[in-house]
C-alpha cells in the first residue's frame, strides 16, 4: 500500500461509514455533554476547557485559537466559553453555540474556519456568509471577526 493511500484511511470513510477524525469528534462531543451536565454554566471551566483544546492544537492553529479567543471574548464577554466537537466555541445564555473556530488541523485540511450558528443575528436579507475561511489573521480579519462577534449577539 503507497503511503498516499495510508494517509487516505484516516480521512476517507471506507464503506460510507464514518472517518477516524468524525468518530473523534462524535467522541469528543459526547464526553462534553457529560462534563456541560456536571459544570452547568462555569465560566471558569468552558475557559480551562477552550484553552486546553487550543493547547493541543499544532501551530499555526493554536496562535489562531488563542488570538480568536481574545477576540471573541473582547467583543462578546456576555458568551460562555466552551468547548464544542473538541474545538473552541461560544454560547449564549440558553447554552446555544452562538460562533466556534474550527482548527485546519481537526480535518486535515488547508484551513482553519471561523463559524456562526443558527442563533447568531448575522440575518441580512435573503442569504449571508455562517463561516468564513481562514488561512491567517491579520488586523483587518481581526476587526471583521470582532464586528460579526457583536454583530450576532446584538
Amino acid at each position: 500500500m503507497s503511503p498516499k493511500t495510508d494517509t487516505k484511511k484516516t480521512t476517507k470513510a471506507t464503506g460510507g461509514g464514518f472517518t477516524a477524525e468524525e468518530k473523534a469528534a462524535m467522541k469528543a462531543r459526547a464526553q462534553e455533554m457529560k462534563a456541560e451536565a456536571r459544570a452547568g454554566k462555569d465560566r471558569a471551566e468552558g475557559e480551562k476547557a477552550i484553552l486546553a483544546a487550543i493547547s493541543a492544537m499544532k501551530e499555526p492553529d493554536r496562535s489562531m485559537g488563542k488570538r480568536l479567543h481574545e477576540i471573541v471574548t473582547a467583543a462578546a464577554p456576555s458568551l460562555m466559553p466552551k468547548t464544542w466537537y473538541g474545538m473552541p466555541a461560544y454560547a449564549d445564555a440558553d447554552g446555544k453555540v452562538i460562533c466556534f473556530f474550527q482548527a485546519a488541523g481537526k480535518f486535515n485540511v488547508r484551513y482553519a474556519t471561523f463559524g456562526f450558528q443558527p442563533d447568531a443575528k448575522l440575518d441580512e436579507g435573503n442569504m449571508w456568509a455562517s463561516s468564513f475561511a481562514l488561512i491567517k489573521l491579520t488586523a483587518a480579519e481581526e476587526a471583521k471577526i470582532a464586528t460579526l462577534v457583536k454583530k450576532a449577539i446584538s
